[in-house]
């Protein structure tokens, strides 16, 4: 290691202004910045090029089916100042669009090619603690078993991930019940812990401290590794929502009749946002289609979700009709069975589902309700 970058697990403390000495030296490694940004009324990923293109001095409210956005006072402004909005890293590593295939009839033949594109190098900015527990959650899924997804591989390998603690934590979220969070603690390269006058920044791989060269920093002072824990410590201490998950998946197998799951589908209006916004979820389909001159033709790998109707529709029928039966199988997949085949829950607790539900059913209240009444 050179002597003027720091050790991998060291903590150094960073002029805020600095940050953007990362970005270049990110993009002069060829990376294309993805990080925070305002958008419509919400902060949402996209491509970033410059500090300024960061939330800075914007927060957000959320709350069972709400969202909205709010100006901080001045002398509260931070660069990573929110929650997570509806946008995760999943549409960057699991587009919601994929070409698998294309084909094109030339004198008589057809001739067939898979796309050719190499894989995108990415630097995610701002990867809150949730959310890089779910990216290991679908790194397990998608390339933990002997059914790979090249294309997901193939776009993971490339990825630089500057991760960012949590000093303020929505009322929606659970993080600290799935052990997903406040704080960060592997799966990332850098991680910022945002404090009035500085970042602090952790080093957790070798291409992170060499994106720290010619960036002005200091070791961390004692006094800073403190200011950085209580911050850690106040979001934690905000997060009011909980769920208990020792005797998950058993809970929810012994109670698949409950008549609870009929309130909950009277409720629910089976428009798939949950599984939209969730970090983890991975259901696709594959379309067909050509042109009317019936001369080409492509295969699209899509977005899909078990709540849409035909998705459940097999050889001989339906085998969730009912809107009761899609969300009992979302919740008791994601919570239960999630478990026994990927060794781990599909939920990290960062309460999008919650927020952006339109009838602001809450799933660790679902729960608790199920455990209720499995308890009179």
């Amino acid at each position: 290691m050179p002597p003027n970058l720091p050790r991998v697990s060291a903590s150094v403390a960073m002029p805020k202004p600095a940050l953007q000495r990362v970005f270049d030296n990110l993009r002069t490694a060829r990376f294309s910045l993805i990080g925070p940004t305002v958008r419509e009324g919400a902060i949402v990923l996209e491509e970033i090029e410059r500090l300024d293109d960061l939330p800075f001095g914007w927060s957000d409210q959320q709350e069972p089916g709400r969202y909205r956005l709010k100006k901080v006072p001045d002398r509260e402004a931070q660069y990573f100042g929110f929650s997570v909005g509806p946008h995760s890293w999943k549409q960057f590593l699991h587009p919601p669009r994929l070409r698998l295939l294309s084909s094109e009839k030339t004198n008589g033949n057809w001739v067939f090619r898979a796309p050719q594109e190499p894989p995108p190098h990415y630097a995610f900015i701002g990867v809150h603690a949730c959310d890089l527990a779910a990216i290991a959650i679908q790194d397990r899924v998608l390339m933990g078993s002997e059914f790979r997804d090249p294309h997901y591989a193939a776009r993971r390998e490339n990825v630089f991930t500057l991760a960012v603690n949590c000093g303020q934590a929505s009322t929606s979220c659970f993080c600290a019940s799935m052990k997903t969070g406040p704080k960060a603690v592997s799966g990332f390269d850098l991680a910022l812990t945002e404090l009035p006058d500085i970042f602090l920044v952790e080093i957790g791989s070798e291409a992170g401290s060499e994106m720290l060269r010619e960036v002005p920093w200091e070791a961390a002072t004692a006094f800073d590794l403190g200011r950085a824990s209580r911050v850690i410590q106040r979001a934690e201490k905000q997060i009011s929502r909980q769920m208990q998950t020792d005797d998950l998946p058993d809970l929810l197998y012994e109670h698949l009749e409950d008549p609870h799951w009929d309130e909950v589908g009277a409720r629910c209006l089976s428009c798939a946002n949950c599984t939209l916004v969730c970090p983890t979820c991975f259901c696709t389909t594959v379309e067909d289609t050509s042109n009317l001159r019936g001369t080409a033709a492509e295969r699209v790998r899509v977005a899909d979700s078990c709540f849409n109707r035909d998705f459940s529709h097999v050889h001989g029928g339906n085998i969730r009709p009912t809107i009761k039966s899609r969300y009992r199988q979302w919740l008791s997949h994601k919570l239960g069975s999630w478990i026994d085949q990927f060794g781990t829950s599909g939920c990290v607790g960062c309460g999008r589902c919650i927020t952006w539900c339109p009838v602001g059913i809450e799933i660790n209240e679902e729960v608790n309700s199920i455990r209720a009444k499995a308890a009179q």
